[in-house]
């Protein structure tokens, strides 16, 4: 740990404060604001699918800009995109809420690199860790971002305006810290200058399949399930403090295991670490399946951000074996469409189901992608031991 890389970590978590807050407030906003009920998660899905948008364009800034000067554009953006849904609250304008939280994606779809962008400031001995405490920097957010948003919902006279103005001074901040990194000098290509192997030979090979298979769709599960949290709560007849002290732990779940993942993943592999994450996802859902009291959101929750910490975090490992320094930008940008792409679908889903089918059918359907996780795994193992055996 170095100044440098203590500095990305807290600007992850105030990243992350931007995404409870969004997670905790948008699907309550949009519930308000929306000609129809399933249409509540909609502004949560406007953030998703705007990074997905972004995801390409932010490898292209980054290539010929650098990660410094990218990430102060994302911030930029976080803060304007903030006052506007501000606005929209304002003026109960549903549309231009939606549409201020697909501005904010260029945020997300920038921040989502801090985690690559981690490795960068220290010796490659030591990647895993540089991502896992970089993740484990989130742990800000999970304190910040529930609290915030309960203590900001009624300052301003409508409900949660006073949050979104908040983030605007949250962005500011992460601007400020962001300021004092000292990146590698970011040398711009020059003209006729390779960029590696095609991206379709790239994403041919096994570990690059899996890696990205296993980090899109255990964050689509854990979106799926988190962005319904505040309406089935709120279905359930819990107050809104409950609904952010679940939120609150869930993302103490998230990134409190930051500190020791890449330990683990160190000392027993990638793939070990993933699976455990595939069993504590599924534990989630049968904690959800048995009942709808306090607790049972509360275990379901911190065991889905622990499985979400260490599926993502074993992923994002696993993947930077997939490319070289020179194809870095184009792969991590891919991964990222991927998951951003999966995590619209689901925050979309989420409103709707748990809208229309229920709170037990959510997690029900989860169960899906929680098996194709595990037989990506499988696979992938079965894959890496066939040249062993030959030998």
């Amino acid at each position: 740990m170095n100044r440098h890389l203590l500095l990305l970590a807290l600007c992850q978590g105030l990243f992350l404060t931007n995404n409870v807050v969004f997670i905790a407030i948008n699907g309550l906003v949009g519930l308000a604001l929306a000609p129809a009920g399933w249409l509540a998660t909609l502004p949560v899905t406007g953030y998703v699918v705007g990074s997905a948008i972004s995801a390409p364009l932010v490898a292209m800034v980054q290539r010929h800009l650098g990660r410094k000067r990218s990430f102060q554009i994302g911030l930029v953006v976080a803060a304007a995109s903030a006052a506007l849904c501000a606005l929209a609250v304002n003026a109960q304008q549903f549309w231009l809420l939606v549409a201020a939280t697909v501005i904010a994606g260029f945020y997300s779809a920038n921040a989502a690199l801090y985690r690559f962008a981690g490795p960068e400031l220290v010796a490659p001995a030591h990647k895993e860790k540089a991502i896992s405490l970089v993740l484990a920097g989130g742990i800000v957010g999970a304190f910040v971002g529930p609290n915030l948003a309960s203590a900001t919902r009624t300052s301003l006279g409508v409900p949660f305006a006073g949050a979104y103005v908040a983030l605007v001074g949250v962005a500011l901040l992460s601007l400020l810290a962001l300021s004092f990194i000292r990146f590698p000098e970011h040398k711009p290509p020059a003209a006729g200058e390779s960029s590696g192997r095609p991206l379709s030979e790239i994403a041919r090979q096994p570990v690059f399949i899996v890696a990205v298979a296993a980090g899109a769709l255990g964050y689509g599960v854990m979106n799926l399930l988190m962005a319904a949290t505040p309406l089935a709560m709120q279905q359930c007849q819990h107050p809104f403090d409950r609904a952010a002290l679940v939120l609150e732990w869930h993302v103490l779940g998230m990134f409190v295991p930051g500190f020791f993942t890449g330990h683990l993943i160190k000392r027993f592999g990638a793939l070990p670490v993933m699976g455990v994450g595939v069993l504590l996802t599924l534990a989630c859902v049968l904690v959800a399946l048995s009942g709808v009291e306090l607790m049972q959101f509360l275990i379901a929750l911190t065991a889905l951000g622990v499985g979400w910490n260490f599926l993502f975090t074993g992923a994002t490992t696993l993947f930077t074996t997939a490319y070289r320094p020179e194809e870095k930008n184009k792969a991590q940008g891919a991964m990222d469409m991927c998951v951003f792409a999966t995590m619209a679908f689901t925050s979309f889903a989420s409103g709707a189901l748990v809208t229309t089918q229920g709170w037990a059918l959510l997690n029900l359907g989860s169960l899906v992608p929680i098996a194709l996780v595990s037989l990506a795994l499988a696979w992938l193992a079965v894959q890496r031991r066939r040249p062993a055996l030959a030998s």
